[in-house]
């Protein structure tokens, strides 16, 4: 009996002394999160000589009637012809030596309006339709057409 509770003596020792060295897991620390900050945009000051005008709507209009990309292209005939709105490409048409975006026009789904074909020349085609050049008020300038 003596050499049973000596046994078990050692076991016990021994797994105290086992988990005494075992490491002890780090503390949490609390790690401070930085504050997200806000950036506030400037705002424009209202003034009494900051009216609305009818010169100055003219001129926001005509900015808008005039829009332009901010980095316009020059390309050529075969060159433009690439662009014709099919296989994921964009839509662009020339009028008057000018290119313009109708990707994104309601009226040239796939590159197409009216039997028209983006990707071409098509001056005389809108000069001729029904809605003429206005139709150009609402699509991008992205370049202008070189003629070799």
């Amino acid at each position: 009996m003596n050499k049973k509770l000596m046994i078990l003596a050692i076991l016990l020792a021994a797994a105290i002394a086992l988990v005494g060295c075992t490491p002890k897991a780090p503390e949490a620390t609390a790690t401070p999160v930085p504050e997200p900050t806000a950036t506030v945009a400037p705002t424009a000051e209202v003034t009494p000589e900051a009216e609305v005008t009818p010169e100055a709507v003219i001129a926001a209009d005509n900015a808008l009637k005039n829009r332009k990309a901010d980095v316009l292209i020059d390309l050529t005939l075969e060159e433009l012809a690439k662009f014709n709105g099919k296989d994921g490409q964009p839509a662009y048409v020339a009028v008057d030596d000018i290119i313009y975006d109708v990707t994104d026009s309601s009226a040239w789904k796939e590159g197409e309006h009216a039997g028209y074909e983006a990707g071409k020349d098509l001056t005389e085609e809108l000069k001729k339709s029904p809605h003429g050049l206005k139709i150009l008020e609402d699509v991008i300038e992205v370049g202008k057409l070189v003629t070799q």
